[in-house]
């Protein structure tokens, strides 16, 4: 564990007025322990974890006591995110930055040297400093049909190069049936492994089927007050991948299906390649007896399936945010009608998607992350858990325990944010090329007698 110097999140500023304007006091302590501060190996799945930083601009890698043991410098996690390591020591992720809301301009291959295999950026042409450039417009999430929930499964041995990949990505666009102004709009598209568009699905084409209520519909169109307004704000998308519903013969759980997360709607859905919504929960939980007892899920991410080779394979497992979100009547929070669904703290959910039961939740005091995070089930039946917002990655029993922790540091630049969009656990062996080092068991002091070495107790 070390001690290392972060700035609190926004969530644990206070905001007060001076002289007429608004001025923020970090009223959080200033010192944080960083690296890996808990470590029961013999509670833990052991291996590599994955680090998708937003103040960091490469793919890191870390081990179990926090020591990075690979690093590809020169990507952009913060723009298009997340990133995966593949099984021989390659990886994709996202690079640039295109001028716009949270983008990449490409989504790109290398294997561990750095050598690159494949780039996708060709989806819009713009110009910037007087130059043209091509962009992808990827945003928030990808897939690989042999990778579905982009998570480790000893089922899957994805491959780095051929067959197609999933983009989630933008368009701007006027659409009046939604707002009177230029869209952000989610687009998915599948492109083949030499870049051609296989299959394309844009949500605005769709938005009489979301479930979206009269006052929902009035409250879109107000607050769509500026231009590149992101309406629907899709977070993620995964493929559906084999499971057991789908073997069963119900057909809405098809593997190549899409599932796909709105947090400014709260929606979870599933899309075919005919283009149908065939599943869906949200807007409102409490219109159906199923989704009450799910209670409200508000501001969502990382909406997957849970791979075959799993504790729980074929639920579907979501980060329920907590926070604001959802269209209906002004709010005393947003009066152009954003935000009717409140809460402040977020929960790890999984649900059998057939009856939509509550099968597993992690839920615990001050745990609370605005936006970002994921969730992945681990081989031993633990979950590792990324609360994105404040930096932390921590992995839990499925009695809740946590015998894993770990505190991203801020990263350089302005923001010197320590957030994290997603962290993913991998097989020692998925990196070859690393030697692993001996894991040593870390202990949290006791708050109560914790003081910094070399200065007074009490």
């Amino acid at each position: 564990m070390n001690l290392g110097f972060m700035r609190p999140s926004l969530a644990a500023a206070a905001l007060i007025v001076m002289g007429g304007s608004a001025v923020r006091l970090w009223s959080a302590p200033s010192v944080f322990p960083t690296g890996t501060t808990i470590y029961q190996p013999d509670k833990t799945w052991n291996g590599y974890t994955v680090v998708s930083a937003l103040g960091v601009p490469a793919v890191v890698v870390i081990d179990m006591n926090g020591r990075v043991v690979k690093r590809w410098e020169g990507f952009n996690v913060s723009s298009g995110g997340p990133a995966r390591v593949l099984p021989g020591g390659f990886v994709i992720a996202p690079q640039g930055s295109f001028p716009r809301h949270l983008e990449s301009t490409a989504l790109v291959a290398e294997d561990f040297s750095g050598k690159e295999l494949w780039r996708f950026d060709h989806g819009e042409q713009i110009t910037v400093d007087g130059k043209p450039l091509w962009s992808i417009r990827q945003h928030h999430d990808w897939q690989r049909p042999d990778f579905p929930a982009g998570y480790y499964s000893p089922q899957f041995s994805p491959k780095p190069t051929g067959g197609k990949t999933l983009l989630l990505t933008h368009v701007n666009e006027t659409v009046p049936a939604i707002a009177d102004v230029t869209l952000e709009n989610d687009v998915l598209i599948e492109l083949d492994d030499k870049g051609n568009r296989l299959w394309s699905w844009k949500v605005s084409d769709h938005v009489d089927e979301l479930g979206y209520d009269e006052k929902a519909r009035a409250a879109i169109r107000r607050a769509g007050t500026r231009d590149d307004f992101d309406w629907f704000h899709m977070n993620s998308a995964s493929y559906v991948g084999p499971n057991k519903w789908f073997d069963a013969g119900d057909k809405r759980f098809a593997p190549d299906n899409v599932i796909v997360s709105s947090r400014n709607s709260s929606i979870v859905a599933i899309v075919d390649h005919a283009g149908k919504i065939v599943w869906q929960i949200g807007p409102d939980f409490s219109a159906k007896p199923e989704t009450k007892e799910i209670g409200q899920i508000i501001g969502q991410h990382h909406a997957d399936f849970i791979p075959p080779g799993l504790p729980g394979a074929g639920d579907l497992m979501i980060f329920d945010n907590g926070g604001e979100s959802g269209y209906g009547d002004p709010s005393p929070i947003s009066p152009i009608g954003n935000a009717i669904y409140q809460r402040a703290y977020s929960r790890v959910v999984e649900l059998d998607p057939t009856t939509l039961k509550v099968v597993w939740q992690y839920r615990a005091p001050n745990f609370y992350s605005t936006n970002i995070s994921a969730a992945q089930r681990l081989p031993n039946g633990n979950t590792l858990i990324t609360e994105g917002a404040q930096g932390r990655i921590f992995e839990v029993t499925p009695r809740n325990e946590i015998v894993w922790e770990y505190m991203q540091a801020p990263g350089a630049g302005p923001r010197q944010s320590n957030a994290v969009y997603r962290a993913y656990r991998i097989p020692y062996d998925w990196l070859p090329q690393v030697k692993p080092q001996a894991n040593v068991a870390i202990t949290p002091p006791d708050p109560a007698s914790f003081h910094v070495p070399g200065t007074p107790a009490g």
